[in-house]
């Protein structure tokens, strides 16, 4: 699987769940990131990168 294809899915999930009170989903492509702002105003950052082996 292709870092962009985990990106897409991730972000799909993210975007389809019910189990955290997401209020955004914001992506920045070029930097392998996705924030995520929740509906209490706090936001994390999920970094994307391949794990070699």
């Amino acid at each position: 699987m292709s870092l962009n294809e985990f990106k897409d899915r991730l972000f799909d999930l993210l975007n389809e769940t019910d189990c955290l009170p997401i209020a955004d989903l914001e992506v920045q492509d070029t930097m392998d990131v996705i924030k995520v702002c929740l509906t209490d105003k706090s936001a994390f950052k999920i970094k994307c990168s391949r794990y070699k082996d």
